[in-house]
């Protein structure tokens, strides 16, 4: 009898998610049209221009990073080219490790001298040959 259930059960469940993938794939396709009907096709970084086939590659960045915040207006929103769009989430990705910045130790750090003392370590390698 529970083999009987599977199918109608998998069914359900395919639905279920068929439904999830079109809810979150309409509010996206809302707020892309109506920013690209308020905002100039620019991109807001590099302010390369963008038309026809290209505009797709331009993107919606939420200013404040909350997706669900997409006012009428377009006041959280900016056009992004996809390359700008992509390295302004890495900064950001990349900051969050470096939140804190790294201790210095001023009695190292000050007057530090990278290659102090390279010409005796090269001269004890050319003695070696």
């Amino acid at each position: 009898m529970s083999s009987a259930k599977q199918p109608d059960e998998d069914e359900k469940l395919r639905r279920f998610y068929d439904d999830v993938r079109r809810e979150r794939q309409q509010p996206h396709r809302n707020y892309r049209d109506r920013a690209l009907s308020i905002l100039p096709h620019v991109c807001a970084v590099c302010s390369r221009e963008f038309e026809g086939k290209k505009l797709r590659e331009l993107t919606v960045h939420h200013k404040d990073h909350n997706h669900d915040n997409n006012p009428p207006d377009g006041s959280n929103w900016e056009l992004l080219c996809i390359y700008c769009h992509d390295e302004l989430h890495e900064r950001g990705a990349d900051a969050q490790w470096y939140a804190e910045p790294a201790p210095i130790d001023k009695k190292t750090s000050k007057g530090f001298k990278p290659f102090e003392g390279l010409d005796k370590l090269l001269a004890r390698k050319r003695s070696e040959k």
